[in-house]
């Protein structure tokens, strides 16, 4: 591949570049901030997400979209939820129908609750309806950066699409399986930052491995029962964007979402814990946006449920804690 454009270089977007390098001649890395690109560009290392990590020469930042976008043949998009629309109206004049686009942001927008490769397919013309992946699975950005062994998910309903990506990226210690259940793949990747804020909530609170191992499968269980509802397949769940990045994101200590369930759990206010967070833990609308979803196809899901009120500031971390185990007894 000639040439790989990402747009986002946050931690992730930063951690895929290094990782892609040797997949392309030439990484061109969109960044809004300009230290960022000049940190790039002349310390090869982003200053502000990942600045002991080094970037190879040939990842070159940029502050605009046209320069990033010059022959690119494939776009990653890795910008925070949020801001997914916005960034692909922005690269939308510099974007053709040959170029393959993929998705390697986790989450749900927050006021559509669509998953992010509905954003982007509704953000452009119909040529491009067919030309777009989602890259999800157990990453955290700073041991993908440092090298260490990964293994990703790519997927699309295009067969021959999700192949085309996973040839171009796989490679060194990125290994990429192909998958046709976008549904399926997007749900089990964002609701999973749902259950591993309260993953977080079960440390803060002192709790042990009991809890934790309750915790993640009965999390699993309203996490597939979602996304069945909205067409996925089951065994998609029990691969790397289900099961995988569930175990992944509510044990490991890099975890955004779990660290941000232990300062809850220990009386910290949202408000507070978000403001002192330099990346975004994308948990936090996740859960009102996936207990909409779930609303909409009276789809069960009470970990989700107690986890929205005590982001509201409805419940106390013991209160949903209480409530959840003095729920109505039933079969598993």
């Amino acid at each position: 591949m000639r040439t790989l454009a990402i747009i986002g270089a946050g931690s992730w977007g930063t951690a895929l570049a290094i990782a892609c390098a040797s997949r392309a001649e030439r990484v061109n890395l969109w960044a809004r901030e300009a230290n960022v690109v000049e940190g790039i560009n002349h310390a090869h290392a982003n200053p502000l997400f990942l600045p002991d990590c080094p970037l190879p020469a040939n990842v070159i930042a940029h502050s605009d979209f046209e320069h990033c976008l010059d022959g690119a043949e494939m776009v990653l998009f890795v910008p925070p939820s949020h801001a997914m629309r916005q960034a692909v109206l922005y690269v939308k004049p510099w974007l053709h129908p040959g170029q393959l686009l993929v998705s390697a942001t986790k989450g749900l927008e927050e006021n559509t609750h669509l998953r992010m490769s509905q954003v982007i397919r509704g953000s452009l013309p119909e040529a491009f309806a067919g030309r777009i992946a989602v890259l999800s699975g157990p990453s955290f950005a700073r041991e993908v950066a440092f090298g260490e062994p990964a293994a990703l998910v790519v997927a699309s309903s295009n067969a021959e699409l999700a192949s085309a990506v996973q040839e171009r990226l796989s490679g060194g210690n990125l290994r990429l399986y192909t998958n046709q259940d976008e549904v399926g793949v997007e749900l089990g990747a964002s609701v999973k930052n749902v259950i591993a804020i309260a993953a977080g909530v079960c440390a803060g609170l002192g709790l042990g491995s009991n809890t934790l191992a309750a915790l993640i499968t009965r999390g699993l269980a309203e996490i597939t029962r979602l996304a069945i509802a909205y067409g996925a397949k089951p065994a998609t769940m029990a691969g790397l964007s289900g099961m995988g990045d569930l175990v992944l994101t509510c044990n490991g200590a890099l975890s955004r979402n779990r660290s941000l369930g232990i300062d809850l759990a220990k009386g910290r206010a949202l408000n507070e814990i978000l403001g002192g967070m330099s990346m975004v833990a994308e948990g936090v609308k996740t859960t009102f946006a996936a207990l909409e979803l779930a609303k909409e196809r009276s789809v069960e899901m009470p970990i989700t449920a107690q986890m929205a009120d005590l982001l509201a500031g409805r419940k106390s971390a013991p209160e949903a804690l209480r409530e959840l185990m003095e729920r109505s007894l039933k079969p598993e």
